[in-house]
């Protein structure tokens, strides 16, 4: 990620975090101040009507309560009742374990003991990895299995002949419909009837939950009237499988967010393709409209003597092989020439005066004789006809 791009999210971020600052200001330090002075009403009252207690000792008395409400005590039992509700019996404890490795610690439960502390350190640096290696095989696990149901719906719907773009929206929102229908919506129902919770403080509590917030103003199992041992192990199940949910959900949205980033590189490289294009196009019609521009003077090279004429065979010239396709002689310029006696080609070659007057005609390849137009051609001998003298062999 660029600088740039990475200060540009800070300030985003940072800017969020003052606007939810603002907001939740505004709505909860109202209610705050209210509490306080009903709080302050009730002490007032409770001195008024036991003049006996100080102000001193009410104080105390209420910071210990404070510290026994916080250390899992139920205010509603005493020392001399025999009751067998516990904030550390089997089923809360292990509710409580599994709040250590979600990493959710809603907190409404904390250890009080340096022993307990110091094994909860090492409980959650184990825990952790090993709940999220549950947690990534769960939910590639959940997300195949309804991939795989919506699938049987993707193929109903292309044999009604829906369009596929359209089909694969559909599929989008049935995949999170049908997983808000089972970890959110259900849950909400079944909070409303165990715990007595309005639906308002039950989807608030299934969203802080699901999303490892955990305030632990909201926990499900924490009332003391609860007397069902495999209530909250049943409850941390349902988190697993909600929390697997989620991630393949968020799992979903970055392979997504990924192809179209793809696509969009892609398309950016095509652009500029094009766009180098059109930029070479123009610049070669310029270039057309403004002329042929003069070439580069050529460094002049000094002028070497031709070399010497080659000496003409005499005999009997070979068959004649078909001449070779030349191109077409140029005539000669003023100008420097790379080579010496490289443009002299346009010489005629059945000259024999020009020729040994330029001497600069190029050798004839090898295996391959010039004619001399002075001398006969030979005739060609047939079968028993005596070789006519004076024609050497």
């Amino acid at each position: 990620m660029r600088s740039t791009t990475l200060l540009a999210l800070l300030a985003l971020v940072l800017l969020y975090l003052v606007s939810g600052a603002l907001v939740f200001q505004a709505l909860e330090q109202p209610h705050e101040q209210q509490a306080q002075w009903e709080l302050g009403e009730v002490r007032e009252k409770f001195l008024r009507a036991h003049p006996c207690v100080s102000d001193q000792e009410l104080g105390l008395f209420i910071k210990e309560v404070a510290d026994a409400l916080g250390g899992g005590a139920n205010p509603e039992t005493n020392s001399t009742s025999n009751s067998s509700l516990s904030t550390w019996d089997l089923g809360s404890a292990f509710f409580f374990s599994g709040t250590i490795i979600t990493t959710i610690g809603y907190g409404n439960v904390a250890l009080r003991t340096d022993a307990g502390r110091l094994f909860c350190i090492f409980y959650a640096l184990v825990g952790i990895p090993l709940f999220g290696i549950l947690l990534a095989g769960v939910g590639d696990r959940l997300g195949s299995s309804l991939r795989r149901g919506i699938g049987h719906i993707e193929a109903i719907f292309l044999k009604w002949h829906v369009p596929p773009e359209l089909v694969r929206v559909l599929s989008a929102m049935l995949f999170l419909l049908i997983g808000c229908l089972l970890f959110v919506l259900t849950p909400t129902f079944v909070f409303c009837y165990m715990e007595e919770w309005s639906k308002l403080e039950a989807i608030y509590f299934v969203i802080v939950t699901l999303t490892t917030v955990g305030f632990g103003d909201y926990v499900a199992g924490a009332d003391p009237k609860q007397d069902y041992p495999a209530y909250q192990p049943l409850v941390w199940f349902w988190i697993l499988l909600g929390l697997a949910y989620f991630a393949s959900v968020l799992t979903t949205i970055g392979n997504w967010l990924r192809v179209v980033s793809r696509r969009t590189q892609a398309q950016m490289g095509g652009l500029t393709a094009q766009a180098a294009s059109w930029t070479g196009t123009v610049t070669a019609r310029v270039t057309q409209r403004a002329g042929p521009t003069a070439p580069p003077p050529q460094k002049e090279r000094p002028h070497l003597p031709p070399p010497p004429c080659p000496a003409q065979p005499v005999g009997r010239p070979r068959s004649p092989t078909p001449p070779e396709k030349v191109e077409p002689p140029s005539p000669p310029t003023a100008s420097a020439l790379d080579y010496p006696s490289e443009n002299l080609a346009f010489i005629d070659e059945s000259s024999d005066t020009q020729s040994e007057r330029s001497c600069a005609l190029p050798r004839a390849p090898p295996g391959r004789r010039r004619p001399n137009p002075a001398r006969k051609p030979a005739r060609p001998r047939g079968p028993g006809r005596p070789r006519e003298k004076g024609v050497p062999v």
